[in-house]
């Protein structure tokens, strides 16, 4: 559950643009495709989204769980790869079609394959571990797919509205990916559960099987983008914008290493490279420890429902703070109290086992308390989020503002991910079990300590946790950070917006 915020934050990576002409006339139709366009890019996220929760059921490592959450960096690195996305196409076909018609069909042939195997590559009715490298190597494949169509589609969406209605499409983008991940990680871990469909629903079984979701999702990739192939036509001219100039794929790197030469981007970068260490432990793992305790994956994922709405209205009134010329200042506000909740956070996993009944279920005041912590903490989760998207918007060149806010928003995602990974691979190594009842065994420290434990009638015993431990040192490391990362945003803060142009002398 705490990827969720992280995850959605990355969704409404363009922010939020009220301007919005007063009729939608001719466009009606277009924003309706953008919507679903979006709705599709957001499946495979969902689903991805809820492996980890599977794997962690399957009692998988945390190491395992560092190797998935590799699957999620295409839309990290996809900087890396959009000007060939931009600059290459086959004009018979589009511009934005030769590329979004076959990463669809690709996402959907993948669906459709790892149907048939996916059980197999968990471990689901078998006593064989799950395949966790080939099942990153598949998600991060359909993570690629799902971030190539999202650049065809960012592009599209310039030239696709009318100048009067573009506006609407970074609507389309937050509203068509939350619903995307919505369907792809909550309804699926729903009606996937066979407690939830039995007790709530008044089913006899589960709805759904993941083999089923996948092969549904798949036909439905196949057919609608045959249909957006041979139905939509771009237009004939591939008008370039101011929005979405055609600086050719040299050129566009070239501009890429001009806006990289400058110092205060350099030191932006830094800032976002190393603002969300601190929050590493409360967001990648805290879910993953109360699955751990034995909170049921359903009930986590049935928690975003009254956080979503939330999460969609919650920067329009963030964005009154962020208008003015000092957008980072709700950042700053926000950042140390969202530091705090790592204590929360890790109080609430400590605290869990306490509520846990007789029959292994948990109260409903228990989750009312889980969904209050994380509304507060989503609150200041925005607030640091707005202020920066604000800030990008407002000092983007604006003759090369698309590949600007790509590269900045790039650097702002990797911030988040690579911290995460260090947190998932090295919590194990902070973890010190001991064997209780064997003479000759004293740790459970590796497999074999634990197998050789357990087989002599030992129980393993976790004396030091190594999430409480990474809790606190990351935390005070953010409290640490924040001495030179506050004062170095108030610098850049305040710079004029000439230092933030790419002019020739920056060549």
């Amino acid at each position: 559950m705490m990827n969720l915020p992280r995850c959605f934050s990355n969704m409404r990576k363009k922010g939020h643009n009220e301007a919005k002409d007063e009729g939608l006339g001719s466009d009606r139709g277009n924003v309706l495709l953008l919507l679903f366009l979006y709705v599709l890019q957001g499946i495979p996220l969902g689903l991805a989204g809820s492996i980890p929760m599977i794997l962690q059921n399957r009692h998988v490592s945390y190491k395992d769980q560092a190797t998935f959450s590799l699957s999620f960096w295409p839309f990290s690195i996809k900087l890396l790869w959009a000007p060939l996305v931009d600059s290459l196409y086959i004009n018979k076909m589009g511009r934005r079609k030769s590329w979004l018609v076959p990463a669809q069909y690709l996402i959907g042939f993948f669906m459709l394959l790892l149907s048939s195997v996916i059980n197999d590559l968990l471990g689901e009715d078998s006593q064989h571990t799950p395949n966790v490298v080939f099942i990153t190597c598949v998600f991060f494949a359909l993570n690629f797919l799902a971030a190539t169509q999202d650049i065809a589609v960012d592009g599209w969406a310039l030239t696709i509205l009318s100048r009067n209605n573009v506006g609407w499409a970074s609507t389309c983008n937050s509203v068509g990916q939350t619903a995307g991940y919505f369907m792809g990680y909550v309804v699926f871990l729903a009606l996937e559960s066979k407690d939830f469909c039995i007790n709530y629903l008044g089913q006899k079984d589960s709805l759904v099987t993941l083999p089923g979701f996948l092969y549904f999702w798949g036909i439905i990739f196949c057919i609608t983008t045959t249909a957006v192939w041979l139905l939509k036509h771009e237009k004939d001219n591939l008008e370039v914008t101011v929005d979405d100039p055609d600086f050719g794929l040299v050129g566009t790197y070239q501009i890429l290493g001009r806006i990289l030469k400058l110092r205060p981007i350099q030191d932006l970068i830094i800032v976002l490279l190393t603002c969300k260490i601190g929050f590493a432990a409360a967001d990648s793992l805290t879910g993953l420890k109360l699955i751990e305790s034995g909170v049921p994956k359903d009930r986590l994922a049935l928690l975003s429902i009254p956080l979503t709405p939330v999460q969609v209205l919650l920067p329009f009134y963030i964005s009154r703070y962020t208008a003015g010329p000092k957008p980072l200042n709700p950042f700053m506000v926000g950042y140390p109290l969202r530091l705090l909740f790592g204590f929360v956070f890790a109080g609430i996993v400590w605290i869990t086992p306490v509520f846990k009944q007789d029959d292994g279920s948990y109260p409903f005041y228990y989750y009312c308390i889980i969904v209050f912590i994380y509304l507060i903490h989503q609150v200041f989760a925005n607030c640091m989020f707005v202020g920066v998207m604000a800030f990008f918007a407002r000092i983007s060149d604006s003759s090369v503002g698309g590949t600007y806010m790509t590269l900045l928003n790039t650097f702002t995602n990797l911030g988040g991910n690579w911290p995460a990974w260090i947190a998932l691979r090295y919590v194990s190594e902070l973890t010190w079990k001991s064997c209780s009842g064997v003479v000759n065994i004293l740790s459970c420290n590796n497999k074999h300590n634990e197998e050789a434990c357990e087989s002599e009638g030992g129980v393993c015993i976790t004396d030091i946790d190594g999430y409480y431990v990474e809790s606190v040192i990351l935390v005070i490391f953010g409290f640490l950070w924040m001495k030179w990362g506050l004062k170095t945003i108030k610098r850049i803060q305040n710079l004029p917006t000439s230092a933030w142009t790419v002019s020739k002398r920056n060549g």
